[in-house]
């Protein structure tokens, strides 16, 4: 497994890992504040997924291409790695997660927010390929498991336009999309259908 599709397994963790495992009392020896993923790296514990992401590329990549050792790109690759945990990814969670876990019904502004956060990301990937720039980074690995959360409760953002191309272009150019974003999000309909 490569470093990159290492990162992508990891920030599915979300979806994978079994309910309530990570309050087991081994899980919360490594980790008090029982968040997935944590990595537990040769004794070195790490948890949430993007310090994660940029340590095993900072750890283990024999080059720059997804975490630019440039100043500046590695801040636009920076930015976009907060803006999905702080923005983007929390809007999404805070309107899924309720339905998904609780069954609670739709939340209007909850999803007023989300579709307004998707929009700054849309604007975004008019302007330029990647959500970070020219080139592929871990920002688009981190924002593509995001964005493509609302699939578990078959909810598109189809009218999206920009974000949709890029999803469409993600597929193409990570040979592990089915496996590590697709699949994934099938098993958890699936597990979540037969309970």
């Amino acid at each position: 497994m490569s470093v990159q599709q290492y990162l992508i397994f990891n920030l599915r963790l979300q979806v994978l890992i079994k309910v309530f495992e990570h309050l087991k009392p081994e899980f919360l020896k490594i980790n008090p504040n029982h968040t997935i993923p944590t990595i537990d790296d040769n004794g070195f514990i790490l948890w949430e997924s993007r310090p994660i992401m940029t340590y095993l590329w900072n750890q283990y990549s024999t080059n720059d291409s997804l975490y630019p050792n440039d100043p500046k790109k590695r801040a636009e690759v920076e930015k976009m790695l907060h803006f999905d945990i702080g923005t983007l990814y929390k809007s999404i969670a805070e309107y899924i997660l309720p339905m998904l876990l609780r069954g609670a019904p739709p939340d209007q502004e909850k999803e007023k927010v989300m579709r307004q956060k998707a929009k700054i990301l849309d604007n975004i990937l008019q302007k330029q390929p990647y959500v970070a720039g020219q080139n592929l980074s871990l920002a688009d690995l981190s924002i593509l498991a995001g964005i493509t959360f609302p699939e578990v409760i078959d909810y598109d953002l189809v009218e999206f336009s920009n974000i949709q191309l890029w999803i469409k272009k993600m597929k193409v150019e990570l040979p592990y999309y089915e496996e590590f974003i697709t699949q994934p999000i099938e098993d958890f309909k699936t597990t979540k259908a037969n309970k």
